[in-house]
């Protein structure tokens, strides 16, 4: 057995590159669709379940395109087909969103959006596990995160930069304003080309050469076992008898409908185990969900540590531009300029937190190689956390540039420690499977702040959008303290009894 040759600075660099495109994609989502969506005129209740689209696409689309990756061998290589053919869609779908006619296409036009740049996504995950050994790893994911920072920068400085430029920054009722729609005409170029560019100055790993490393663990691809199926079956009917019970009490009480898709989440689950006994041991379906099942108990505990950061993630997303606009520029009304302009620094906001995470991901490495994978997580969520928090406290807009600091830590950690921490512990043959059921940790906790966060606000906090980062914020500080269950990675463990001998 053979150890992967390491990889240079420049081989690294265009193999994450793609991830700016990537992330002009979703940095144009995150900081404009809530706009395009009260443009379009939706309410501040409605928002949320609007948003179900991005997290619900992710959950269905990313464990079968890593699935399929796994088994995929083309000319164009392993992964690299998914970049292209996620590319491609994700362009045609950013031309065309701020065209959007009424809310329902914006919405029917976001799952797409967001399905395509999944498709490109998740393999750009595995990707990294692939080429590089498990010591270069860290970097690797750093430096996606490095340029999932600047194309964010660039991405949510766009409307502002261009609304100094002279392109009109307001529009009519129920129309999209300049600034927004030639800031998407840009992005889904950028985007194009910048995962065009990995896929032609990059080559793949064939199956059997991966095999001749000695970081290669073989996945055993057993059939579905009958003490399995007869534990789904024991398992799944509870679960779709809770979620369908939960149903029944939000329209008997008449709850808020968003109640409904937290429901369907615990019922969706049931069902899905018990689905998987119609098909075949060895087909897609049923052997997702016994990977599931069998998951590595360092990525069971991750799962918690995921989800309570994008649970806060989430929030940030969808109510920072109307708590921005309502708490710090005085406006709830999308055709005032007040509004527009909030609305504008919002994206200048989520320019700059990306822009500390592209810093951020300059010393992680340091961080990792100083503290370690866990406690170098813990730090980075705990500032996110304080920075969500301190938006409650600040009055001048402009000082919220000050909490984005600790935003930026906390996205640069988030989108590399943990992809660290976890593809040391997964088999080399599923390490795209495992990518895309490690994402159901990403969704679910989206899907629920989706489900919950409108109810709560109303319910509890007079629909004031700022509480929505408050809560954010605890949830990023508990994420942080979460990750102290994770296991020590091997490669640490080994370092520190070094130190010590």
């Amino acid at each position: 057995m053979k150890s992967k040759p390491r990889l240079g600075f420049w081989q690294i660099w265009n193999m994450c590159f793609g991830f700016l495109g990537i992330q002009f994609g979703f940095a144009l989502q995150n900081a404009n669709v809530s706009r395009i969506f009260q443009t379009l005129g939706a309410s501040m209740e409605e928002i949320p379940m609007l948003w179900i689209a991005a997290p619900l696409t992710g959950l269905l689309v990313q464990p079968l395109v890593g699935y399929l990756s796994d088994r995929t061998w083309t000319g164009l290589g392993r992964r690299r087909p998914y970049f292209l053919a996620g590319a491609v869609l994700s362009t045609l779908a950013l031309f065309v969103m701020p065209n959007s006619p009424t809310l329902w296409f914006a919405a029917g036009l976001l799952w797409i959006l967001d399905a395509s740049i999944n498709v490109s996504m998740e393999p750009f995950r595995a990707f990294v596990g692939d080429q590089l050994a498990p010591k270069q790893r860290p970097t690797g994911y750093a430096m996606q995160s490095f340029f999932i920072g600047v194309g964010s920068v660039v991405a949510s400085l766009l409307p502002f930069l261009l609304a100094k430029l002279g392109v009109g920054n307001t529009a009519g009722p129920g129309e999209v304003p300049d600034t927004v729609r030639y800031a998407f005409y840009f992005g889904g170029a950028v985007l194009l080309l910048a995962i065009g560019w990995t896929v032609l100055s990059t080559r793949e790993y064939s199956p059997d050469e991966l095999r001749e490393f000695d970081d290669f663990q073989p996945a055993a691809n057993k059939p579905v076992s009958a003490e399995t199926s007869a534990r789904n079956r024991a398992q799944g009917w509870p679960w779709l008898i809770v979620g369908a019970a939960a149903a029944v009490l939000v329209f008997h009480y008449g709850l808020d409908k968003q109640l409904y898709i937290l429901c369907g989440l615990i019922a969706g689950y049931g069902l899905a185990l018990l689905l998987s006994q119609l098909f075949a041991a060895r087909s897609m379906f049923a052997s997702i969900v016994r990977d599931v099942h069998e998951m590595p108990d360092t990525m069971r505990r991750l799962a918690l540590v995921q989800f309570f950061s994008w649970f806060a993630l989430f929030a940030m997303w969808i109510y920072t531009t109307s708590a921005v606009t309502e708490v710090h520029f005085g406006s709830g009304d999308p055709t005032s300029a007040a509004y527009n302009e909030g609305a504008n620094w919002v994206g200048v906001l989520f320019a700059a937190y990306n822009g500390f995470a592209a810093l951020a991901a300059m010393l992680i490495p340091w961080m990792v190689r100083r503290f370690g994978l866990r406690v170098s997580h813990l730090i980075n969520a705990c500032l996110g956390g304080v920075g969500l928090l301190s938006i409650t406290v600040i009055s001048d807009p402009d000082w919220l540039l000050l909490s984005m600091v600790g935003v930026g830590f906390a996205w640069a950690s988030i989108l590399s420690l943990p992809y660290a921490l976890l593809s040391d512990c997964v088999e080399a043959e599923k390490m795209g499977v495992y990518m895309g059921i490690f994402n159901f940790f990403i969704v679910i906790p989206q899907l629920v702040a989706a489900s919950l966060l409108g109810f709560l606000l109303k319910t509890f906090f007079g629909g004031h959008a700022i509480e929505a980062l408050v809560i954010g914020g605890v949830s990023l500080i508990i994420a942080g303290l979460s990750v102290l269950r994770v296991p020590e990675p091997q490669a640490d463990m080994a370092r520190a009894n070094q130190e010590l001998a």
